[in-house]
């Protein structure tokens, strides 16, 4: 079985090498594509996934965009309507029993939310940052962290003195995402994510 990754960013890209064989196994094969931005993914979208369309095999598409604190739903379906004008089927939208082409996924409100959802790694990763940081009442729901979560883990991190420069994404996602477990995330986004992954990987070994 095979899995195409369609993201908007780097850092997506980085962190997704890691947790990638966490969820699937080592068994599916995987590759990624990165586009310059939500925007530019999603103008391609559906001539991207035209081409998918015609192609044989046992195969998956991933697409996955951060929210940005935009209308979420807006957005998911935007992606929707791409997948539909491709004629391909969604998870969303497939009948219970039904395959699924296309899996559509969005991080709430930034991948960056998915770290703090492992307080766990993300102290490994930089172990100036205090234990406690999850019982705080900022970080406890890691999906509604106010005022950005790139911004929250930058004032996170620089605080405990690392990324004084500003926060590299794609460095921190290398640096967090080997050390977190899929099974201890807090994130709802990201347990979507898993979710969705798995129930793609057991249809297509069925």
């Amino acid at each position: 079985m095979h899995f195409e990754f369609l993201l908007e960013e780097e850092s997506a890209e980085a962190a997704l090498r890691f947790l990638v064989p966490k969820i699937l196994g080592p068994e599916p094969t995987f590759r990624i594509h990165v586009f310059q931005g939500k925007r530019k993914l999603l103008a391609n979208l559906e001539s991207r996934l035209r081409g998918y369309a015609s192609r044989p095999g046992n195969w998956r598409v991933v697409v996955l965009v951060d929210e940005d604190r935009e209308d979420c739903h807006a957005v998911k379906q935007e992606l929707e309507v791409a997948c539909l004008e491709a004629g391909l089927i969604t998870k969303t939208e497939a009948e219970p029993g039904q395959g699924f082409q296309v899996l559509n996924r969005i991080a709430i409100e930034e991948l960056e939310a998915w770290f703090f959802g492992d307080v766990h790694a993300l102290c490994t990763a930089y172990p100036g940052v205090p234990a406690t940081l999850a019982n705080r009442a900022k970080f406890r729901v890691p999906d509604a962290i106010a005022g950005g979560t790139w911004e929250a883990l930058e004032e996170v991190l620089q605080r405990a003195g690392y990324h004084r420069g500003g926060l590299a994404k794609i460095t921190a996602a290398r640096d967090i995402a080997p050390h977190m477990d899929p099974n201890r995330n807090t994130s709802e986004s990201f347990r979507c994510f898993v979710q969705g992954l798995v129930a793609a990987r057991e249809q297509g070994a069925s």
